[in-house]
């Protein structure tokens, strides 16, 4: 079976798009956190642009960014921030999650709007993001509250890992310093 990639603008999801990834996060998170919403998934910030597999009829991949301007230091930096990192367990090390990275990626690449994609996750898959092209920065993060709009959450606990979306050689590194999110993370 052929798989099929949509790279699609969160505002151009169809109702059968949304409904698919309703699906396929529900299957992963609805007895733990409740009912997928594609603009609040589970207290995170809602992406932009959405990168979906499709098996068939089957939705059997998902990685989401937002655009946003953070500070980093003493600078701005346009990021994708990405979350919503799923593939359906049916598919698991099958070369899926590359593949919808892969897209997310190019995504963030073909966006003049972002400089890096960024992205917080669980020790446990750091290697396969690394394997994918992200690598692993050491900063103090600060972020809005997913229960709290009112509260500041300061971490310097979980894994985060930039992708270097710029092109060419101009690209800048990721800049040294505390992070910023300047909102609710991915």
């Amino acid at each position: 079976m052929t798989d099929q990639v949509a790279v699609v603008e969160h505002d151009a999801l169809s109702e059968s798009q949304s409904a698919a990834l309703r699906e396929l996060f529900d299957r992963e998170y609805r007895a733990e956190y409740g009912e997928w919403s594609p603009d609040r998934p589970y207290g995170y910030s809602p992406a932009d642009v959405h990168t979906i597999v499709f098996r068939g009829s089957i939705t059997v991949a998902h990685v989401g960014f937002q655009r946003r301007l953070i500070r980093v230091g003493a600078r701005e930096v346009a990021v994708a921030g990405t979350g919503g990192v799923l593939v359906h367990p049916d598919w698991r090390s099958d070369g899926v999650g590359r593949l919808v990275m892969t897209h997310a990626q190019q995504a963030m690449r073909d966006d003049d709007r972002v400089s890096f994609g960024y992205l917080g996750c669980r020790e446990e898959v750091v290697s396969f993001y690394e394997r994918t092209g992200w690598s692993r920065v050491n900063a103090l993060e600060r972020h809005v509250s997913m229960n709290d709009s009112n509260a500041t959450v300061t971490s310097s606990a979980g894994p985060i890992l930039v992708f270097a979306a710029g092109s060419g050689t101009d690209a800048d590194p990721w800049p040294e310093g505390d992070i910023d999110l300047r909102g609710t993370p991915w």
